[in-house]
């Protein structure tokens, strides 16, 4: 990771805050784009006080044109972009298919879906540009491998996640430029307390679902997107990796 510059969207929180300062922490220079800028400048602070590099990028991944010029903006600065982590996104309604809000369903794959398109559109298109290479990680869902009950546009959004990261990581192969997706399960963060684990009780219920008996910190979801942006995985590309305690394997 030595001095790679990195993209890392959603980073001011959960998933995206523990492997900003993972990658920080190997020698990377991390940009933390999130919507939440003071959120983002309080987890790049925390990068520099560690004695790692970091900066802000204010950024909505639904906006196609503001993310093309976010990458513009940080090759223009740094001289390239040499991976990315497409992690933001949203929980979305708990309802069954026939209850969902049309406009709740939109602001999912706005968000989850069509927000990763836009980012991977621009990323590789630099990539191909530098003609160095790269690697991509999407963040997916075990909701991309297999059904969360009262969660259709979730399910749907992470399933179209898993659909381009196997499609991308096809087409650009030959270039050396690796997508992959990891798939993360329940993982002790702000949207699993919001969402599936609003109450101890119910938290405990999910840890005993799971065959590992826990929730995972989000750390150990990015040991594995570090991994897959590091030279180490360097064979390894159009995965969607679970990272999920067994569930998937149930």
């Amino acid at each position: 990771m030595e001095n790679k510059v990195l993209l890392v969207t959603g980073g001011a929180s959960g998933i995206g805050q523990a492997t900003v300062m993972r990658l920080a922490g190997d020698g990377a220079h991390v940009v933390v784009a999130d919507m939440q800028a003071e959120s983002a400048a309080a987890t790049v602070a925390d990068v520099h006080a560690a004695g790692g590099s970091a900066e802000v990028c204010e950024l909505d991944v639904t906006d196609h044109g503001a993310v093309a010029a976010a990458v513009h903006d940080i090759v223009a600065e740094h001289g390239r972009l040499d991976g990315a982590f497409n992690n933001a996104g949203i929980g979305g309604p708990t309802a069954k298919v026939v209850d969902i809000d049309p406009a709740d369903w939109a602001q999912v794959l706005a968000v989850n879906l069509t927000g990763v398109f836009n980012c991977i559109q621009a990323e590789i298109a630099q990539m191909v540009k530098q003609d160095t290479g790269g690697s991509i990680v999407n963040t997916a869902s075990i909701g991309g491998v297999v059904a969360l009950p009262r969660a259709t546009a979730y399910n749907a959004a992470k399933h179209g996640v898993v659909g381009i990261t196997r499609t991308a990581a096809l087409e650009y192969a030959p270039q050396n430029i690796r997508v992959n997706a990891v798939c993360p399960g329940f993982i002790d963060t702000p949207m699993l307390e919001a969402g599936a684990a609003t109450t101890p009780e119910r938290r405990d219920l999910i840890a005993a679902a799971v065959p590992m008996r826990r929730v995972a910190g989000p750390h150990e979801v990015a040991d594995v997107v570090a991994w897959l942006l590091s030279d180490q995985s360097s064979y390894v590309t159009g995965t969607a990796m679970p990272v999920d305690g067994g569930w998937t394997a149930k």
